[in-house]
């Protein structure tokens, strides 16, 4: 019986420990504000490798996509990371958006399909998130029914945030409008095509955690 209590005390310790040091991530956000961009940022600063595609075409990433274990060491400190990086989210999805971009009809209704899936499935993976990082176009604004849909999806399930407002080497960028409109957030200004405050975003990542 107290080899079976002992077994049982450390099984509870090693997931307690477990949960400590493997955090899950999530990167949200409407399509094109820069998650895949600020995902691939991260993985090439400590894995050497990309997550995902990059492109001007709304969309580009339809699926989830997952990197298992990525170790961040910032200040002396060590944690490890697993990273979802997740469709654009949008309110409607119509497939003559993308013949602007020179797609074929048939190429352009598949994409509109695979994209209403993929945030079909985004807003599942919500439940198994630690937490969320939440990427914005800071040249875009903030109030809008996507962003709303967002905030109100993760207030609900109670997750903590983190909120990046991307792209400030734009001359539109307006980080400050980004957290005037979510003032109970912590708002990280960077550049994730450049690599802008990435030491500031770290900084606000490892903070983050400790509200798991």
């Amino acid at each position: 019986m107290l080899k079976m209590l002992r077994r049982f005390s450390q099984r509870i310790l090693e997931k307690i420990f477990r949960r400590k040091r493997n955090f899950k991530i999530g990167f949200y956000g409407p399509p094109n504000a820069g998650k895949t961009s600020l995902a691939n940022r991260i993985c090439e600063d400590w894995t050497g490798e990309n997550m995902g595609t990059v492109s001007n075409v709304p969309h580009e990433t339809r699926k989830v996509q997952v990197k298992e274990e990525v170790k961040i060491k910032y200040k002396g400190k060590t944690l490890i990371f697993k990273f979802v990086d997740t469709p654009g989210i949008a309110t409607k999805i119509d497939y003559e958006e993308f013949l602007k971009f020179g797609l074929k009809k048939s190429t352009a209704k598949k994409r509109a399909k695979e994209a209403t899936q993929g945030i079909i499935e985004a807003i599942q993976w919500l439940d198994d998130m630690h937490a969320v990082v939440v990427v914005l176009d800071a040249t875009q604004n903030p109030y809008s029914q996507v962003n709303i849909t967002i905030m109100g999806n993760l207030v609900a399930r109670k997750i903590p945030v983190l909120i990046v407002a991307n792209k400030i080497d734009l001359g539109k960028a307006e980080v400050k409008k980004v957290s005037a409109a979510f003032p109970e957030y912590d708002v990280i200004g960077l550049s994730a095509k450049e690599g802008k405050n990435m030491d500031e975003f770290y900084e606000s990542l490892f903070r983050l955690t400790k509200k798991v």
